[in-house]
């Protein structure tokens, strides 16, 4: 299972760059044009979401080659995820143990 698991996250990286390739926006990064056009409005959160701060906006970082940041940019999000179900995996882990053991 950890390997056919490997497997598609491998080739999902490899092809992070496939979004460089379209005209188009990814999914969900619209501008707000376009959720008025769409849906005729423009929802308050996408109004407010300005004020957040990216750690790596647009997918690149200032200096370095746009495929590169690509990569770099899927490999922190993979590895922040990864790493948050690592620990609810542990957590829930620990209080199946702590109730099994009653």
């Amino acid at each position: 299972m950890k390997n056919k698991l490997f497997f598609l996250l491998s080739l999902l990286i490899i092809a992070v760059p496939l979004g460089l390739l379209s005209e188009n926006p990814a999914w969900g990064e619209w501008e707000e044009d376009y959720y008025e056009k769409i849906l005729g409005f423009i929802p308050t959160g996408i109004k407010n979401a300005h004020t957040l701060v990216s750690p790596v906006p647009d997918y690149s970082i200032n200096g370095m080659n746009e495929v590169v940041s690509y990569y770099l940019s899927a490999l922190l999000g993979l590895t922040l995820i990864y790493g948050l179900f690592y620990i609810l995996t542990k957590i829930t882990a620990k209080k199946q143990d702590n109730h099994d053991s009653v």
